[in-house]
């Protein structure tokens, strides 16, 4: 499948494999301008900062944030290699992004359609645009190696 989002997702896929080199569960996030172009991306940090909230997403934004000067992503996109969690998902709406991308879905926690649907919630003020499947395969197939790795 290819999309406007095709290369931010390859970017996003190069974060995710740095993250499985620091034994991190392989995600990969960037944010672009309101252009296309990558504001900051980031990796999963949970086990290298031994900090719960360092999921990818929530460390992209931070960065994004630094570099706009501002909270507020109502006109960026953050594209990221697997479905966000609950608490990704609330980042997400709190920050008004105004569009996320991902790559593989996740039937476990995924909260922006699989599981749960926060950004379509009705009692959330902010809705941003979800599109979900890009180039999922290969987002899947990174998570997929490191896990059975693990199990070995």
């Amino acid at each position: 499948m290819n999309s406007p989002y095709y290369e931010a997702m390859g970017v996003a896929l190069e974060n995710a494999r740095k993250s499985a080199d620091f034994d991190e569960i392989p995600v990969g996030a960037v944010v672009l301008n309101s252009e296309g172009a990558v504001l900051a991306a980031e990796r999963n940090h949970r086990e290298e900062k031994a900090d719960p909230f360092s999921h990818a997403e929530i460390e992209v934004m931070r960065e994004a944030a630094r570099v706009r000067e501002s909270w507020n992503f109502e006109d960026c996109t953050l594209v990221v290699t697997m479905e966000p969690c609950p608490m990704c998902a609330g980042a997400i709406v709190s920050a008004h992004m105004g569009r996320v991308v991902f790559g593989a879905w996740d039937e476990k926690m995924g909260a922006l359609g699989s599981v749960w649907d926060i950004a379509r919630d009705p009692h959330v003020g902010f809705r941003p645009e979800v599109f979900g499947g890009v180039r999922a395969d290969e987002c899947a197939e990174i998570l997929r190696e490191f896990f059975e790795e693990k199990r070995q």
